[in-house]
Order: structure tokens, then sequence, then C-alpha cells
């Protein structure tokens, strides 16, 4: 009977302490997968090196990983300012961004969980990067060059979060809001641009209708004067009377009765006869 219970705690012992290997085992690494970073605190106290992908080491039962995500993260952040011009301006801006794990290990030291982060630096951040681009250009700048205003955004935010190993991405204008007053007095200017537009194009059209008909007289003015030195010289009544003699021929007039043509030098037409003279 002796012999029996000897080797039954025998085998019980030897059950404990296998399963206490094997618990001592499982607490002795910690495997950190792609997209990962982690961060090895020993009694409380956080490791100088951050823990990158892969299999590593660790003292049991005393030790702990905190398991940060490294990939892109995206949150919707709002935001409010005042212009250049003193208007309300309401936006909200989709943050892309990851966590640098180089410097996870102070990220977990200063601003701990993923929340955190975002709840208390990127947030706030968001914010005073948006009233700095909302506060070079009045809010009619903000929307007609909202490309512009993005970028002293993102310039502004990213030089800000550098330094807390935040990584911007990219960030998108999911929403551009100003209060409804503005947007009358935006509506009623562009219909007053588009009135003064008409009228100068009105004016324009004047303008080079008075030059056409400028350089129409000045056209006719040189014709009668080319006309009038032909005239003037040798065979000009010539001239004059071939005019006439077509002009009611096409013109489709009536011939005079009587045409008296004179061989006088002052007359254009060099003698007279009875047109109805032919007719009988």
């Amino acid at each position: 009977m002796k012999n029996l219970r000897l080797e039954s705690w025998q085998t019980t012992l030897t059950g404990i302490l296998a399963a206490a290997l094997v618990i001592l085992s499982l607490n002795s690494f910690v495997i950190i997968n792609p997209g990962e970073a982690g961060v090895l605190s020993i009694l409380g106290k956080a490791g100088d090196g951050a823990l990158l992908e892969g299999i590593h080491l660790k003292a049991p039962f005393i030790s702990k990983v905190d398991v940060y995500d490294v990939t892109i993260q995206k949150y919707e952040i709002p935001a409010q300012s005042a212009t250049k011009d003193l208007q309300e301006l309401t936006a909200k801006f989709a943050i892309n961004f990851r966590i640098d794990p180089i410097q996870i290990v102070e990220i977990r030291r200063k601003q701990g969980t993923l929340e955190n982060i975002v709840s208390k630096i990127i947030a706030p951040q968001t914010q005073e990067s948006f009233k700095i681009a909302a506060a070079r250009r009045t809010v009619e700048e903000s929307i007609t060059k909202r490309n512009e205003l993005k970028q002293d955004f993102d310039i502004s935010l990213a030089q800000r979060l550098e330094k807390y190993g935040i990584i911007i991405l990219d960030t998108s204008v999911i929403d551009l809001t100003f209060s409804t007053e503005f947007a009358k007095a935006v509506e009623e200017k562009q219909i007053a641009e588009q009135r003064a537009q008409r009228a100068v194009y009105i004016a324009q059209e004047a303008e080079q209708e008075a030059q056409a008909d400028v350089n129409r007289a000045k056209g006719k003015a040189e014709s009668q004067r080319l006309l009038a030195e032909t005239l003037k010289a040798q065979g000009g009544e010539l001239v004059l009377q071939k005019e006439a003699i077509e002009a009611w021929k096409t013109g489709g007039a009536q011939m005079p009765n009587v045409l008296v043509i004179g061989n006088d030098a002052n007359s254009s037409v060099p003698f007279l006869f009875n047109v109805s003279n032919l007719k009988n």
C-alpha cells in the first residue's frame, strides 16, 4: 500500500511540475505579429527598445508586453475656426496616420493607449492646425482655394505630430461649411459679377460696332475720293455715262422718255435724243 501511495504522489508531483513548466514556458516569450510593435515592461518599468515582429523572450510572471497596432489608422475629427475676415468656418477631416514603431516606447510612456493618442494629441492638434490654415485667408478664399487650405493644414499638422511619434500619411476634407448669411452674400455677389460682366461685354460690343462704322465711313470716303479723282481726269465723263447706263439696265429702272446728252466739256453726256421715238 505504501508503494502505491508513493507512486501516486510521485505521479501527481510530476504532473504538477510538468504543468508548471508549460506555464513557465508560455510566459517566457511573446510573439509580435506583422503590423504590430510591443513595449516590454518589467515590474512596471518600460524597457528602452521596441519589440518588433517576431519572437521575443521575457521574464515570466514579472513582465508585461503592451502591443500596439502600427498599421494605418483612420479617424474623422471635426474642427472649427474663424477666417481672416472673421467668418465662422467648420470642417471635418479624415486623418490617416500610423504610429512610428521606433518611438513606440516613448509613446507608451507619455500617451498610453491609442485612444489617448487620438483624443489627447491628434484631435487638439487638428483643431490648432485648422485655425492656422483658416486664419490665412478669407472664408471665400477658403472655399474657392480649398486645395491651398488643405495644403497649409497638412503641413502644420504633420509638423505638430511628428514630435509625438505620429506619422501623417494623408488627410481629406470631408465637409466644409459656413454660415447661411455668408452663403446668401456669396450668391448675391456672383449675380452682381455676372451682371457686371454682361455690361462689360455689351460695352465692348458697342465699341466694336462703332469702330466698324468708322472703318466703313473711312472706306466710303476713300472710294468717293478716288471716284472724284477719276472723274476729274480725262475721260471721266465717259465713266459717269457708263455708270448711269449700267445702273438703268441692271437696276430695273425705267429709261427716261428724253435723254439729254451734250458735247459740252462740263456735261456728263454728249448728245440728246427722244427715247419715245425709238418706241414708235
